[in-house]
């Protein structure tokens, strides 16, 4: 298996230490009263609805990863990409780094396809598309938040340096892979075919699009559903400062330094929420609430640890 799916680049327990201090950080600047009486006020049919929001997003996901092993020319039935999907779901919740469970994905499904290299890619191609569209649509509202609300708290420079940051991260990113691309030899010649047969060739682009773009609008919904439940919407435009916000989340959560992100989100959360005016323990308990209902809704995935490898065919 290729090492960027195989091992991670920190260690552990380099990991869940970040992850435990960046909470210990956010929780010694914030008021901690404040954030739980904010935590209390989530209802639980919210929590309820979020959740199952989250069971169609798995659905949705599971779909999209067989759609792309099929591209490749590799069977996986719709019952067991789901089942391994909230496997992969569960594993990436309560291990570091938030890939090691596609990495259990990917291996078991090699194990059963009999294509170690075309099972390996179809995961990667399947988290590639989710992240374009995640990242595309996160510099698109952050931008939209740094040009016309960041300016109601008079902190458009920052909320604009954070867009213009990352939008430098990823050209630097795509400047890579374009070098690494370029060659052409060996692996990378196998996983730039493999790549323009399931994601960048027609139809494949309409569908791993369109796909991501409904898995990314789970996400934002699993967040709206929380801020509505806590009384968090006021109208239409601080609904759309919220999502923003919450796309912000997101894409810090895929920096893969902390565990299931936590720690990262409530930080960012800690340091956005303020640039709009809004109180920094609302942002951080909204990102609490999030990754609760994230891992409660992954629970099944324990089902499919404790049951063992079945065949998929």
């Amino acid at each position: 298996m290729p090492s960027d799916m195989s091992r991670a680049s920190l260690p552990i327990w380099l990991r869940w230490a970040f992850t435990l201090l960046l909470l210990l950080t956010t929780a010694i600047f914030l008021d901690t009263s404040v954030i739980g009486e904010e935590l209390a006020a989530f209802s639980l049919p919210m929590l309820l609805a979020a959740m199952v929001i989250s069971v169609f997003q798995v659905m949705v996901s599971a779909w999209r990863w067989r759609y792309t092993a099929g591209r490749l020319g590799i069977e996986l039935p719709f019952s067991a990409a789901v089942r391994e999907y909230y496997l992969a779901t569960f594993l990436n919740q309560v291990l570091p780094g938030g890939v090691l469970g596609d990495v259990n994905r990917a291996w078991r499904h090699s194990l059963d396809s009999g294509s170690r290299l075309g099972a390996v890619h179809a995961v990667m191609i399947e988290r590639l598309s989710g992240q374009l569209v995640m990242i595309s649509v996160a510099l698109g509202l952050g931008t939209w938040l740094a040009l016309f609300q960041g300016q109601t708290a008079g902190m458009v420079s920052d909320l604009g340096g954070l867009t213009i940051s990352v939008a430098v991260m990823v050209m630097i990113v795509l400047g890579l892979v374009a070098r690494f691309w370029a060659r052409g030899r060996g692996y990378v010649h196998a996983l730039r075919r493999d790549i323009r047969k399931s994601l960048v060739s027609w139809p494949a682009i309409v569908v791993q699009l369109g796909s991501s773009a409904v898995v990314v609008a789970t996400y934002l919904g699993v967040f709206a559903i929380l801020a509505f439940g806590a009384g968090y919407w006021a109208g239409a435009l601080e609904v759309l400062i919220l999502i923003a916000l919450c796309s912000l989340l997101l894409l810090a959560m895929a920096v893969p330094v902390s565990v299931a992100g936590w720690g990262v989100r409530e930080g960012a959360a800690a340091l956005l929420w303020p640039l709009v005016g809004l109180p920094a323990e609302q942002g951080v308990a909204l990102s609490v609430g999030y990754g609760l209902a994230v891992l409660v809704s992954s629970l099944p995935g324990v089902l499919f640890l404790l049951s063992g490898r079945r065949p998929v065919h």
